[in-house]
C-alpha cells in the first residue's frame, strides 16, 4: 500500500508513538464536514500551513490519551518519561529539600527544562515561577487530553525558537458530549505508601455542526500517599562505605562539640551514640544518617479544571473560550533542622560533666561550639503549593480565501513554600542553649520542650508569581500554483508581556537559615517580548518540497534576534522518504534567571573545606565538625550580566515502509548551544578548588566557610548529536484479534559540554559528569492486541546503564545497571456504558539499580530516572451517562 494511504489510516488509529511521516492528530478540527468524503485540509504541530495529513514530514511523536492507563500513567511527568527523546525529569522527588516547589518538568535532548517548549493546544502556559523557566507539568489536565505531540526538531520558528530542545503540545479534547466519571487506583504491592487515587468527571453538551455551539468540561482530582525512604531497603541508608557513599551528616542529636583548646567529640560517643541514624566515628564525634528522616516520594495531590466552549459563528469560523484552573500541593518531609555555631559554657547544667550530661576527658570548662539538630522539634515538613490560571479566547475559520487563528492568553502562575514543622528560630534555640535552658545532648526538660515548641516556625516564607499576557495571530494559504503543486504561506505574529516577581518573608525566612531564604531579598521584573514569523511551502518536483520559515524575536531587555528554518522533503518512491532541516535557535534568560533572588542551602553532598579541612584533616584553629566531611552552604540566584543562548540544529531522516503493515524511521540530529546559561555543579567546584577559589566566600578571620557561590552565569558551549528511531509493525488481523507492536528509541552519539567558555569538553553520554548522566539508549516499546470488547497492551521500558557519579574514586569505580520495566494491563468494555481497565506497572517487581550519587536527597537510587515503588497494581473504572 502507498505510503499515503498508510498514513491516513494511521492517523485515523492514532497508534501510539513515533509515526512515520507525521501520521499525527488533527490540531485544528475541520469546522464543516466534507460531504464529497474528500480528505479535509489540517494544521499540524511545527507548521503554520494548512495541509493534507500524508503530506507533511515532520519528526513528530504522538501519544493518545488511551495509551495513558494501558501503561498505567498518572501523570503528565509519567507521560513524558515513556518519551525516549526525554533523558530527565524533574518530578516530585526532587522536592525533597531542593526548594523546587513540587514542580515537575520535561527535558528533551537532556538540554534542560528551560530548552523545552511546552504548550496547551498550541499556545504557551505561564512558567513555574520558582525557576521561571519551565512549565509545571503538575497543571496539564491529564484526563482532559486528547494526545501529546513532540516535535523533536527544535528551535521552533512558528512557536518560538527558545524550544532548542523541541515542542511539547498537550492537546485537549475538541468537544465532549454526555458525561463521564471515572476512578483509578494504584496500590503497590509492597508496603510503606505510595498509593494513588483519581477521580475525574467530564461531560459536555451541544453538537457544533446542528446546534453551533458545544460546551465541556472536565474536573479531576489525582493524589498520591508519601513513601518513606527507609521503607526500601536500596534507599534505607545513606552510609555505604563499600561502595563509596557516606552522605550523612556530621550535625546531630547528641550534638558534637569543638572545644576553646581544640578538644573535638560527643559525651555520648563512648555510648555508641544512641539515637535515630546515629552513627559513631572513630575521632569520637557522632553523624547523623539523614535518610532515616526523608521521603522518597512526598505527598502530592493534584487538581484541576478545565471549561471550553465553542461556537459556530459560520460555516466556516468559530470562536472558542478556554479556561484552565489547576492546583497541586506537596508536603515533604527532611531531617531535623540542623545548627552550627552554638556556644556553650561551663554554667550550663548540661555541659559535660555537671552531673546531667556524661563527662569527656580533657574537657575542663572551656567554652565549646555546638553542632546539633534539634530531633525533639521534629521532622523539618514543607509545604508548597502551586496555582495555575489559564484563560483564551480565540477564533479561527476562513475568510477571503485565508485560513486564520487569532488568540489573546492570559495566565497567571503562583507559588508558595511554607514552613509546617520541625524549622525553628535558629536565634532563640542558640540562646536556649546558652542560658541553659536547653539540653543539646539529651532529652529535653519540661522547660526545655516548652521553649523549643515556642520555637517552632509555621506560615508562608516565600511566594511568587508569574503573569502572562499575549495576543497572537497568523494566516495561511495557497499563494501560487507550480507545475508540481501550489506553495503553501503563512506569516504570524505574536506580542506579549511578562511579569514576576517573587516575595520572600523576611520576618520569617531570616529566622531559619535552613529555609535557603534567610538573607534573600524581594525581586521583581517585567518584559515585552514581540515577534513576526512566517512560513513558506515549495513544491520543487512532485516528489520533492522544500520549506522556508522565519521567526524574528525582540526582547526590551535583551534586543532581538532573526532565525531562519529551511527544510527539505524528497520521496523518490512510494516506500522511501528522505528528510532534512536545518534552523538556528535563541532564548534569551527568563526573568527569573536575570532577577531571581538570591538563596542559600546546604549542598547535597558532605564535603571537606578545601582550606580549613585540606585531605580531611583540620587545620591548626579550624573547627573539624563545621569544615570536614560537612554539607555546605552553597549560594544561588539571578544575575542581571546573563547573555542570551544561541544554537544550530540539523536534522536528517529516512522514512522506509517495505510493506502496508510496516513503518520504520530514522533520524539523525545534531545540536549546538553557544553561552548556555547554568551553574557549575557542586561536585565540581568543590574538586577544583585552585580553579574556582573566588567562588568560595570565607568569614573576615578566614575561620568560617560561609558559602560557595555559584550563581547562574554563561558557561560555554554544548554539543549533542545522535539518532531517533521508530517502527511499527500492524500484523493482519484475524480471528483471534488485531496486534500492533510500536518501538521507539534515541541513541545518543555523544554529549559534551563546557563549565566555562574556552574551557575543555565533557563528555556526558554514558557517565555521570557533573550533575546527572546522559543515557546512550533508551526505548519504549508496546504490543497492543485487540479482539471485540477486550483488548491487552504489554510494555516496556529500558535505559542503558552509565559509569556512576564516583567511578572515578580509587576503590568506587562501578557501573550503574540498565534499568528496564515491563507494564501489563487488560480492558474490557462489553458491559453497557462502562469500562474497565486493570494493570500491572513494574510487572517484575523491579528495583532501581545503585547508584552511589549524591546530588538529591534520596540515597542508593536515583529517583530522576527510576521508580521506588516496585511492583503497583492499578485498576481504572469508567461509566457513561
Amino acid at each position: 500500500m502507498m505510503i499515503e494511504s498508510v498514513l491516513s489510516r494511521s492517523l485515523r488509529l492514532m497508534f501510539a508513538g513515533s509515526l512515520a511521516l507525521g501520521a499525527h492528530a488533527v490540531q485544528a478540527q475541520t469546522l464543516a464536514g466534507d460531504a464529497d468524503g474528500e480528505m479535509q485540509k489540517v494544521e499540524v504541530t511545527g507548521s503554520s500551513i494548512k495541509r493534507l495529513s500524508s503530506q507533511t514530514a515532520l519528526p513528530i511523536t504522538s501519544i493518545k490519551a488511551e495509551d495513558f492507563i494501558k501503561q498505567g500513567l498518572t501523570t503528565a511527568q509519567e507521560v513524558m518519561n515513556t518519551i525516549p527523546m526525554n533523558q530527565s525529569s524533574t518530578g516530585s522527588s526532587q522536592s525533597v529539600g531542593s526548594g523546587t516547589g513540587g514542580m515537575s518538568s520535561a527535558d528533551l535532548r537532556g538540554l534542560g527544562s528551560d530548552k523545552t517548549l511546552v504548550l496547551l493546544n498550541g499556545r504557551r502556559i505561564a512558567s513555574h515561577p520558582f525557576n521561571g523557566a519551565a512549565v509545571d507539568l503538575n497543571i496539564i489536565p491529564l484526563s482532559a487530553l486528547d494526545r501529546v505531540e513532540v516535535l523533536r526538531d527544535g528551535a521552533s520558528a512558528i512557536y518560538g525558537t527558545d524550544a532548542i530542545g523541541g515542542v511539547i503540545n498537550f492537546i485537549t479534547k475538541r468537544s465532549v458530549q454526555g458525561a463521564t466519571v471515572s476512578v483509578e487506583h494504584y496500590a503497590p504491592t509492597r508496603s510503606g505508601g505510595g498509593e494513588e487515587s483519581r477521580i475525574n468527571l467530564s461531560g459536555g453538551f451541544g453538537n457544533l455542526a446542528t446546534d453551533g455551539y458545544n460546551f465541556f468540561g472536565v474536573a479531576d482530582v489525582h493524589k498520591q500517599s508519601s513513601l518513606a525512604a527507609t521503607s526500601r531497603a536500596f534507599s534505607s541508608t545513606s552510609v555505604i562505605p563499600g561502595r563509596g557513599v557516606d552522605n550523612s551528616s556530621g550535625t546531630s542529636q547528641p550534638a558534637n562539640f569543638y572545644s576553646a583548646n581544640g578538644l573535638t567529640g560527643n559525651p555520648y560517643a563512648a555510648s555508641n551514640c544512641p539515637g535515630t541514624g546515629l552513627i559513631t566515628t572513630a575521632s569520637g564525634t557522632c553523624r547523623t544518617d539523614t535518610v532515616k528522616y526523608i521521603d522518597d516520594i512526598p505527598e502530592t495531590r493534584q487538581e484541576s479544571l478545565l471549561g471550553k466552549a465553542t461556537f459556530k459563528l459560520s460555516p466556516d469560523n468559530i470562536a472558542t473560550v478556554e479556561y484552565l484552573h489547576s492546583r497541586s500541593t506537596s508536603t515533604s518531609n527532611i531531617a531535623p533542622s540542623p545548627l552550627t555555631g552554638i556556644s556553650m559554657t561551663s554554667a550550663s547544667p548540661y555541659y559535660p560533666g555537671n552531673g546531667n550530661v556524661p563527662g569527656v576527658a580533657g574537657l575542663a570548662g572551656e567554652d565549646l561550639t555546638l553542632n546539633w539538630r534539634t530531633v525533639a522539634a521534629g521532622k523539618r515538613t514543607g509545604f508548597d503549593t502551586s496555582t495555575s490560571d489559564r484563560l483564551v479566547l480565540a477564533s479561527e475559520g476562513l475568510i477571503g480565501g485565508w485560513d486564520y487563528n487569532v488568540g489573546l492568553t492570559y495566565s497567571v502562575s503562583k507559588a508558595a513554600s511554607a514552613f509546617v514543622n520541625g524549622y525553628t528560630n535558629d536565634s532563640l534555640v542558640k540562646a536556649g542553649v546558652l542560658d541553659g535552658t536547653l539540653n543539646p545532648f539529651g532529652e529535653q526538660s519540661a522547660a526545655g520542650a516548652a521553649y523549643l515548641d515556642a520555637a517552632q516556625l509555621h506560615g508562608q516564607y516565600l511566594g511568587a508569581k508569574m503573569t502572562s499576557t499575549g495576543v497572537d495571530a497568523k494566516v495561511s494559504r495557497e499563494i501560487y500554483q507550480l507545475p508540481a503543486g501550489a506553495v503553501g504561506f503563512a506569516v504570524g505574529t505574536e506580542f506579549r508581556h511578562d511579569e514576576a516577581e517573587y516575595k520572600v518573608n523576611r520576618a520569617l525566612a531570616s529566622q531559619a537559615q535552613s529555609s535557603g531564604y534567610a538573607d534573600a531579598q524581594d525581586q521583581a521584573g517585567s518584559r515585552n517580548i514581540a515577534a513576526v514569523y512566517s512560513e513558506l511551502s515549495v513544491p520543487l518536483h512532485k516528489d520533492l518540497e522544500l520549506s522556508l520559515a522565519a521567526r524574528y524575536d525582540h526582547y526590551n531587555d535583551v534586543g532581538g534576534s532573526f532565525n531562519p528554518k529551511v527544510g527539505l522533503r524528497w520521496q523518490p518512491s512510494k516506500q522511501v522518504l528522505l528528510r532534512t532541516s536545518y534552523n538556528t535557535g535563541f532564548r534569551a534568560p527568563t526573568l527569573y534567571d536575570l532577577h531571581g533572588p538570591a538563596t542559600s542551602t546546604f549542598t547535597g553532598n558532605s564535603y571537606d573545606d578545601p582550606v580549613l579541612c585540606p585531605g580531611g584533616t583540620a587545620v591548626a584553629g579550624a573547627n573539624p565538625n563545621v569544615a570536614c566531611g560537612q554539607q555546605q552552604y552553597i549560594r544561588s540566584g539571578g544575575n542581571a550580566n546573563l547573555k542570551p543562548e544561541k544554537s544550530k540544529t540539523f536534522s536528517a531522516g529516512i522514512v522506509f515502509e517495505p510493506v502496508s503493515s510496516v513503518t520504520m524511521s530514522l533520524d539523525y540530529f545534531n545540536i549546538k548551544i553557544r553561552d548556555k546559561i547554568g551553574t557549575v555543579a557542586e561536585q565540581t567546584l568543590f574538586d577544583n578548588y585552585e580553579k574556582y577559589q573566588s567562588a568560595f566566600v570565607y568569614s573576615a578571620d578566614g575561620k568560617t566557610l560561609q558559602y560557595v557561590n555559584a550563581v547562574l552565569d554563561n558557561l560555554g558551549e554544548v554539543h549533542t548529536s545522535g539518532i531517533d528511531t521508530s517502527f511499527t509493525w500492524r500484523l493482519p488481523r484475524s480471528s483471534y484479534g488485531n496486534l500492533t507492536f510500536q518501538f521507539d528509541g534515541s541513541w545518543v552519539h555523544s554529549y559534551k559540554y563546557q563549565n566555562e567558555t574556552g574551557g575543555e569538553y565533557i563528555e556526558n553520554v554514558g557517565v555521570y559528569a557533573d550533575n546527572n548522566p546522559v543515557f546512550r539508549w533508551k526505548h519504549n516499546a508496546s504490543l497492543t492486541w485487540a479482539l471485540g470488547k477486550w483488548s491487552a497492551n504489554l510494555s516496556n521500558k529500558y535505559m542503558s546503564g552509565y559509569r556512576d557519579q564516583n567511578y572515578v574514586d580509587a576503590g568506587y569505580e562501578q557501573n550503574v545497571k540498565a534499568y528496564s520495566t515491563f507494564s501489563l494491563s487488560g480492558a474490557y468494555s462489553g458491559w453497557k456504558n462502562t469500562d474497565i481497565t486493570i494493570g500491572v506497572k513494574n510487572l517484575f517487581d523491579k528495583n532501581p539499580p545503585f547508584t552511589n550519587q549524591g546530588t538529591v536527597f534520596q540515597t542508593g537510587y536515583d529517583p530522576r530516572y527510576t521508580d521506588p515503588l516496585g511492583r503497583t497494581l492499578y485498576v481504572k473504572a469508567s461509566y457513561k451517562f
